[in-house]
């Protein structure tokens, strides 16, 4: 391993947040930059910005239209519940992953639930800003920007420092860099902080909410709406989810006190509508519904997207031009891309694939590097105006091995 990596990687533990540096004995992180032009990075982030908008004229439109919701996005129960509640709200921080292609940027998906790695990208980009001088760091406001939201969606409900609720999986340790990061950020600002789960949640009086005995203004939801809602196969030939029961009296605790005006969810529970993969679908068979602007971000960002069943089998067996995804399938997981996979493994997925639970994506080609590899530019997004990366570069699709590489721009316009 090169002394530059163990450099790096010691920097990024001595911080206090990134604790490990290397996966299964491999590096996490690539030391040598992304680096971006003016132009490049208008471009990435412009189509991150744009396409949310679109995403929001969605929110708008099936809220609007409910009847829309049940035959296109076949929502459980629990999930209707939750986007009803919640509609039209569904935005606060999200991630496009955007590529770069020789037609100009294409977004495969927005990740508007609980999108992840922002220690990775904050941490990792100002480390090698100090290395970069010349170069400008595009995430270094992240955190910020954040604190300002979460400080405005609390401002509606009082005065005051708000005290914050971060619900995440304790279970699982993948995420918690970043939450480690937005505990810091938050006591930064004087806000008094409480971490837990979903099953740590009470109810607080008539109107409110707590997180173990701590009542609380803002729940940071680091907790996926489809985790909260009943778990269902997307194969007919795999087993049922041990825990496949909704969460019923932890949602109820948490929807009835935003109900009252108790508290507020960052995300909103509106997103496990638009986390949907079925809503790239829906902005594309519903296209002449939305405004102008929306339809020229739809056709010249987002790959064709249509529910799997409106596709026809003669379609989909040229396997090459497609990409099956499952509803809620994240990191790679429950991607089928066809022209990484045998015919045989392409039939098998056709096969068992429970169709309401997938669409197909129209495969593109990314522009890849002097080595190969490809990068997944990922744009983050609060509030609808970009606020950094978190780039993964690697040969062929985005999995939990692709090295995250820092994102800096030269000559960065204002």
């Amino acid at each position: 391993m090169d002394e530059l990596y163990r450099s790096l990687a010691s920097r990024l533990q001595a911080g206090g947040i990134v604790s490990d540096p290397w996966i299964d004995g491999r590096p996490r992180f690539r030391a040598r930059p992304v680096v971006l032009d003016a132009a490049q990075h208008r471009a990435l982030t412009s189509a991150a910005e744009e396409l949310s908008a679109a995403y929001h004229h969605l929110a708008l439109l099936c809220a609007a239209e409910p009847d829309t919701i049940a035959p296109f996005f076949q929502l459980t129960p629990f999930q209707r519940l939750m986007w009803e509640t919640s509609a039209p709200d569904w935005h606060g921080i999200a991630r496009a992953d955007v590529f770069l292609t020789a037609d100009g940027p294409k977004v495969c998906e927005l990740n508007c639930d609980t999108p992840s790695g922002e220690a990775e990208a904050v941490l990792l980009n100002a480390a090698a800003a100090a290395e970069f001088p010349a170069l400008s760091d595009p995430t270094r406001e992240l955190g910020d920007r954040f604190c300002d939201l979460v400080e405005a969606v609390a401002a509606r409900l009082h005065d005051g420092p708000p005290t914050i609720g971060i619900i995440y999986p304790t279970e699982l340790v993948e995420d918690l860099s970043m939450i480690r990061l937005y505990e810091r950020w938050f006591r930064a600002r004087g806000w008094p902080v409480v971490l837990g789960s979903p099953f740590n949640l009470r109810r607080d009086g008539d109107r409110h909410a707590a997180l173990f005995d701590r009542r609380c203004d803002v729940f940071v939801r680091h907790y996926k709406t489809d985790w909260w809602g009943e778990r269902l196969p997307v194969w007919d030939d795999e087993p049922e989810f041990a825990d496949a029961q909704p969460l019923a009296v932890e949602l109820a605790t948490l929807l009835g006190a935003t109900a009252q005006g108790g508290c507020t969810v960052v995300n909103p529970f509106g997103s496990v509508l638009t986390q949907n993969k079925r809503a790239m679908a829906f902005l594309w068979e519903e296209i002449e519904r939305f405004p102008p602007q929306a339809r020229e971000a739809i056709r010249r960002y987002l790959p064709y997207t249509a529910r799997l069943e409106s596709v026809s089998r003669a379609e989909l067996a040229r396997k090459d031009e497609w990409v099956l995804k499952s509803d809620y399938g994240c990191e790679g997981a429950e991607v089928v891309v066809g022209a990484h996979v045998s015919v045989e493994e392409w039939d098998a997925a056709l096969a068992h694939a429970i169709a309401p639970r997938w669409v197909a994506q129209r495969y593109f080609h990314a522009l890849a590097d002097e080595d190969g590899a490809v990068v997944n530019y990922g744009v983050y997004v609060i509030g609808g105006v970009a606020a950094g990366y978190l780039s993964r570069v690697q040969k062929g699709p985005t999995d939990c091995y692709a090295l995250t590489a820092p994102t800096l721009v030269a000559n960065e316009e204002t």
